[in-house]
């Protein structure tokens, strides 16, 4: 079966084309978010393999009656249709990340080997948006593991400045 994330893809891209040409992003994000929720719920997950299109539609439309607008419908009654209504949460992770694009907005997972204080935090994030051209989010973890420095991945970009890392590296090099 094909990846859930191409599978998502041009649903995500109608839905966020729509949110944006109606105006409606929190709209569609808060109605996208109720109804991955409801997908990625286990007996729900069980019935979405083994029931009707209309069965789905009706038991979605039971469920989410009163998050979901008119046009939220038709994407439930479309998804069901094409056998895709498991595919709802990675639909809301591709929207998320168009809606981030718009707004030039990234995350990034900066995971660290002890915990970084606030002056660190703030330095990392201002280097990060210049360096990508866009507002940066950090979450932040601490892994022990690393011995020492940091490890930030935002979306393909992955700086690894940790002992770990370079040892790593030094490694292979000598390897070679």
């Amino acid at each position: 079966m094909a990846d859930l994330t191409t599978i998502a893809r041009p649903y995500a891209k109608a839905a966020f084309d729509f949110a944006v040409e109606q105006k409606a992003l929190e709209q569609w994000t808060e109605m996208l978010a109720f109804v991955a929720e409801v997908a990625a719920n286990e007996h729900v997950a069980v019935q979405l393999k083994r029931e009707s299109a209309n069965t789905l539609v009706n038991l979605f439309t039971t469920v989410c009656a009163e998050q979901l607008n008119e046009h939220g419908l038709n994407l439930i009654k479309l998804m069901a249709e094409n056998g895709r209504l498991n595919a709802l949460p990675a639909v809301l992770a591709l929207f998320l990340e168009y809606k981030a694009e718009l707004a030039k907005e990234i995350t990034a997972d900066v995971v660290s080997a002890t915990e970084l204080d606030a002056a660190q935090q703030a330095q990392i994030s201002a280097s990060l948006e210049q360096r990508l051209a866009r507002k940066v989010k950090l979450n932040c973890s601490v892994d022990a593991s690393l011995m020492a420095g940091v490890i930030i991945q935002a979306g393909d970009l992955v700086i690894d400045s940790s002992v770990k890392g370079q040892l790593a590296k030094l490694s292979e090099t000598l390897q070679a």
